[in-house]
């Protein structure tokens, strides 16, 4: 029986982020197989966490930059240790390395948070964004020294995935491609049908940029389409709405700034389309993976359905300007036979990409493989093994120097 720490940069939110929905569906697939599974995070706690003694999993509050995690993690001797996005593996990595080295280092990248960094100041400075953007990035240093530290790293995205072997030359025995993990069994076997469905939705975490900018775009955008769907609304949903979002909401305009929704899937299922023009980001959406689960139909951008169909036919429309999104927004509201392949084509993506059992195995093996040779694995990544060398020397020097620092002004 493998014993699993997971060091979360945040408290699982399934129903805020979808981040938080696939660290979930990761923490039940380590306990499924009987593992001792225990969550630790330096993080406060929040109103919208899930309560994971729920699930069968401990959870402890940790400390950054505190030497009581050497004697934790020394003493709860982790078969294996999976970090939530790179930042945890830079505050925590080395100590893992120093008190628990046998430890199987798994890095969940959740998405590429350089990638949608560059994409952002990209964005910001109306310039096109490109792949040599990132190799400037000291934000890309990092996430890649993360990623060669660690034995395995999970990328959600297929684009990602070409991007680091393309780019950043990353063997592919350090990598997995593990996108969200649906339960197929478990798909609604009814559904309102087009015309028992009405407006349109979207809903994302305002915490997180792409999310917020995405409403400020579909505030801009909103006017020309409900100019010719006079009777149509916008609803828009997600956690933690700061006031500049609320102040939006317009209910002579039809655009409803809803706020939290305690189900997501609920709400999603009685709109008749998606809207989703996101400008920036990375990883893959989860808003369009509820979009198919509900067979509500999108319209997004290049980047939101980035990573998420392969070579299938996407469910909706993609565009590549306003004027095309606008359009075709108001044409899958009206036409009901291309909703209806749209919802087919959802279908198509869920079984052939996100088949819980098919990614469950994949993942499940990898780990297998690297454990029974976990020692000529790490041989072969020289170049992490370089990293980790100096990484236990500057990065454990700057947090003992940030203890202690912290410790003489409690004195």
């Amino acid at each position: 029986m493998n014993k699993v720490l997971v060091i979360g940069y945040v408290w699982p939110e399934p129903n805020s982020s979808a981040a938080g929905m696939h660290m979930l569906s990761l923490l039940q697939l380590f306990k499924s197989q009987g593992w001792q599974v225990e969550f630790a995070s330096p993080a406060q706690q929040t109103e919208h966490m899930v309560h994971l003694p729920d699930y069968g999993i401990s959870s402890k509050q940790i400390a950054l930059n505190c030497s009581s995690f050497d004697s934790y993690v020394e003493a709860l001797n982790p078969d294996i240790v999976l970090f939530d996005r790179f930042m945890m593996e830079e505050q925590f990595g080395w100590r893992v390395d120093k008190f628990a080295p046998h430890a199987l280092k798994i890095l969940d990248t959740e998405d590429l948070q350089s990638l949608r960094g560059a994409r952002h100041s990209a964005l910001k400075a109306n310039v096109d964004f490109n792949t040599d953007q990132l190799l400037d990035s000291e934000l890309a240093k990092r996430e890649i020294a993360a990623i060669l530290r660690c034995d395995l790293s999970l990328i959600i995205s297929d684009y990602e995935l070409e991007l680091l072997q393309s780019t950043f030359n990353i063997c592919s025995e350090i990598l997995l491609h593990l996108p969200f993990l649906v339960d197929l069994k478990s798909l609604p076997s009814t559904l309102p049908t087009f015309d028992e469905r009405a407006h349109f939705m979207t809903i994302g975490n305002f915490r997180h940029a792409p999310n917020w900018d995405s409403v400020l775009h579909l505030q801009k955008l909103w006017p020309a389409i409900k100019k010719q769907l006079p009777e149509a609304q916008l609803h828009i949903y997600g956690s933690y709405p700061p006031k500049k979002a609320t102040a939006l909401n317009n209910p002579k305009t039809g655009f409803l700034v809803k706020g939290w929704a305690e189900d997501a899937i609920e709400v999603m299922k009685t709109s008749r389309i998606c809207l989703s023009p996101i400008r920036f980001g990375a990883g893959i959406k989860g808003k369009l993976l509820e979009a198919m689960l509900t067979q509500t139909p999108c319209i997004t951008t290049e980047i939101g359905a980035e990573g998420m169909h392969g070579t299938l036919p996407w469910h909706g429309i993609i565009t590549t300007s306003d004027e095309e999104f606008i359009a075709a927004a108001v044409a899958l509201y009206k036409d009901q036979a291309a909703f209806k392949q749209a919802q087919q084509n959802g279908l198509n993506i869920l079984h052939d990409r996100y088949n819980k059992d098919t990614l469950s195995t994949r993942l499940l093996n990898k780990i297998s493989n690297i454990q029974s040779n976990l020692a000529a694995h790490r041989t072969q990544n020289f170049y992490g093994q370089m990293l980790k060398h100096h990484t236990l020397r500057s990065t454990q020097y700057m947090s003992q120097w940030i203890e202690e620092k912290n410790a003489n002004k409690m004195r």
